[in-house]
């Protein structure tokens, strides 16, 4: 039995954070470990690509539990709920993740849904200056402009945020005097900075560099994160272990790698559950599907080297308290067992 409908959020915080909808429910409810329903936490980005196409494709309907999605703007609502109880299954940024565990709370990342899918972008008149000074481009872009390069992105903490901060600091730059990074909410928030030219550059996914290409900004990539930390995590998996002690972790991971393959092999059909669920023309989305940041993948082994990176630079920066090692964060079993 497949049902597509919408359900009330269970908190009333939780009505403020995004929809909720039902997508699916299977045919045998409950079992011997007593779950018979799943809330997974997504966000409408396109590292969360997999929700989309196992709501539309119907994959929910081969899990033993009914799904309830909960739709949110940012990480940070996640982590607020799923400390609350009210997620089993968060589909989110490493580094909220990262948070969650490091609060204490019972949970670890048992799939990856990208890999390598940020790239910075900067106007293109700096980019020749940087490829000449490195680092040094930045002041002499202050010099010239009589204010710091303006850099815009989602907020501090973010796999984005610690992305570009991760590369300012590999290239010998601190933000202050010569750099400012502005907090952004969402993709198509920082669209619009770019747009309208209240920033210079971001570090940002897919499909803005699809979008700022297509509109002929000014705005271009830089580097993407293939060059500068491969392998980088971003949106993965996370599971309560409630559900990671049941079957249905197996199971939602399942059709995970189902949706996964199909946006490997089934470009043009994906691009049309990215406009149902994300809201872009289907064209543009099937542009970006093109992009060398679209990697998709689930097994979550292809991150764990540059999650370290990751967790050692969250921990600096305060976002988690300890920093935590790859056992800690990831339970490679349940990917492993299928």
């Amino acid at each position: 039995m497949y049902t597509n409908g919408t359900s009330a959020s269970r908190r009333s915080f939780l009505a403020t954070a995004g929809g909720a909808a039902t997508v699916g429910l299977a045919g045998c409810l409950g079992g011997d470990d007593g779950l018979d329903e799943l809330t997974v936490a997504h966000m409408p980005i396109y590292p969360d690509l997999q929700w989309y196409v196992m709501e539309g494709e119907g994959y929910f309907s081969d899990i033993d539990a009914e799904i309830t999605g909960e739709e949110f703007t940012d990480g940070p609502a996640i982590v607020q709920a799923f400390a609350g109880g009210d997620i089993d299954v968060a589909m989110f940024g490493i580094v909220p993740a990262m948070i969650v565990i490091d609060r204490g709370l019972p949970a670890q990342v048992t799939a990856a849904n990208i890999r390598e899918p940020m790239g910075i972008m900067a106007e293109e008149s700096f980019h020749a200056t940087f490829e000449e000074h490195g680092g040094e481009a930045f002041s002499r872009w202050a010099d010239e402009h009589g204010r710091p390069f303006r850099f815009g992105t989602f907020p501090q903490g973010s796999v984005p945020d610690v992305l570009l901060r991760f590369w300012l600091e590999d290239v010998g730059v601190e933000p202050g005097e010569d750099v400012e990074i502005l907090e952004i909410n969402g993709a198509s928030a920082v669209w619009q900075a770019i747009a309208n030219g209240e920033i210079d550059g971001t570090s940002i996914m897919e499909p803005v560099p699809t979008i700022a290409d297509e509109e002929g900004s000014s705005v271009r990539m830089l580097r993407t994160a293939a060059e500068i930390l491969p392998g980088q995590p971003a949106a993965v998996t996370l599971m309560s272990d409630a559900v990671r002690d049941s079957p249905l972790a197996g199971q939602f991971v399942e059709q995970h790698v189902r949706a996964t393959e199909f946006i490997d092999t089934n470009p043009d059909d994906t691009a049309v559950h990215v406009e149902e669920g994300i809201g872009m023309p289907a064209d543009r989305a099937r542009r970006a599907l093109d992009s060398p940041l679209s990697n998709f993948i689930t097994d979550p082994s292809e991150i764990l080297d540059a999650t370290q990176v990751f967790s050692e630079f969250a921990n600096r920066n305060g976002q988690i308290d300890e920093q935590l090692s790859t056992e800690e964060i990831f339970d490679l079993s349940v990917y492993d067992s299928l």
